[in-house]
């Protein structure tokens, strides 16, 4: 009981999911409370491999998919409102809606503005590499990657560039913002704040490794996993890594972000665990094995339950504070998506092409 009532305090009231991970932040807390044996309410063919993450947006999911569309579903009913054409395929750039626009990126470098309503074109804006990056909307702007090596900034309105940050290497994270910074954990091995007012950078910290997970920051720490199969956390004050930690046994990447809350860091790796760490010492809590690897990032609910997808076709929900199984579904394809959560609703894609709604 004591669990439930510090995880529902950690929680923010907005019910929408309205980005990647839930929050700019990006720590996968969400306030849905879906049952105890969720069951599925709908299935949405999409005729091509889903990687993205769906938003869920004023009784609306929105998901980018394999063939380059962004389609927008009604949550009651999986019933298809409209179809966007993107570019020539959408990889993993999860939609973000804000202010009655869905922005994504796809794998031509082009991010796009859409009406959420009725699936019209606002304008588009062109980078010069893929965009595997998840757009992030704050201050009238969208920030997001480019395998362009840059970070960008986007007038939400008008799709003019605000300002443009080199890094050394492809830009694959999506950005965390906070307090007026965005965070990325680079491919060049560095993490960096960057003011979202002027674009120039405020200061980093050395990670010594190359990362495509994108970082999750709680209070004045940042987490994420590397290819040098290392989770960190990483002080902002101090600007340095504070913990690392490393798999003794099985040595393979963490891709996932973390999700956190109330002092705990759950994060998947491809070493087919669920891990779960003290926030300040890294130390680890517990782990949880599925049968392939997991790329799916977990979300985190208010009565301690941790939802997550694995290549090995499984949605499993484990509990928060002992890592022992609860619930599965079985989708019968990897899923590397994440999952979205709205009221009593979970959705989750596989990359079958299979768009799944969950619920009572």
């Amino acid at each position: 009981m004591r669990l439930v009532i510090l995880l529902s305090i950690a929680f923010a009231c907005h019910a929408d999911w309205v980005q990647f991970r839930g929050n700019p932040e990006l720590t996968g807390v969400t306030t849905a409370t879906p049952p105890k044996a969720p069951r599925v309410l709908w299935t949405y063919e999409t005729g091509d491999a889903v990687e993205s993450s769906a938003a869920i947006v004023g009784g609306v999911v929105y998901v980018g998919v394999g063939t380059g569309e962004v389609v927008a579903l009604d949550l009651q009913t999986g019933k298809l409102r409209w179809k966007y054409k993107a570019g020539e395929g959408i990889g993993e750039s999860s939609p973000a809606v804000v202010g009655g626009v869905v922005y994504i990126g796809d794998l031509t470098g082009t991010l796009h503005a859409i009406n959420a309503a009725d699936g019209k074109p606002k304008w588009v804006f062109k980078t010069a590499g893929e965009i595997k990056s998840s757009p992030v909307v704050t201050e009238g702007k969208v920030i997001v990657g480019s395998y362009d090596g840059s970070l960008y900034a986007v007038d939400a309105a008008t799709g003019a560039q605000a300002w443009q940050y080199r890094t050394g290497a492809q830009v694959h994270a999506t950005p965390a913002v906070v307090g007026g910074l965005t965070f990325i954990s680079g491919c060049d091995g560095i993490l960096r704040a960057i003011r979202i007012a002027d674009g120039k950078q405020a200061y980093e910290v050395q990670i010594g490794s190359y990362t495509g997970a994108s970082p999750a920051i709680h209070g004045q720490f940042a987490y994420f996993g590397t290819f040098d199969n290392e989770v960190m956390g990483a002080d902002l004050q101090k600007r340095k890594i504070a913990w690392r930690y490393e798999n003794p046994k099985l040595k393979f990447p963490f891709y996932a972000t973390a999700a956190v809350v109330n002092g705990k860091v759950y994060i998947g790796g491809r070493d087919k665990l669920m891990h779960a760490f003290d926030a300040k010492s890294g130390k680890e809590l517990w782990s949880f094995a599925t049968k392939a690897r997991i790329d799916s990032s977990a979300v985190v609910t208010p009565d301690g339950r941790l939802f997550f997808g694995s290549n090995d076709g499984n949605l499993y929900a484990v509990d928060a504070a002992t890592g022992k199984e609860v619930w599965k579904f079985s989708a019968g394809a990897p899923i590397s998506a994440s999952p979205a959560m709205d009221g009593d609703r979970i959705v989750i894609s596989a990359q079958d092409g299979r768009v799944y709604c969950l619920g009572k």
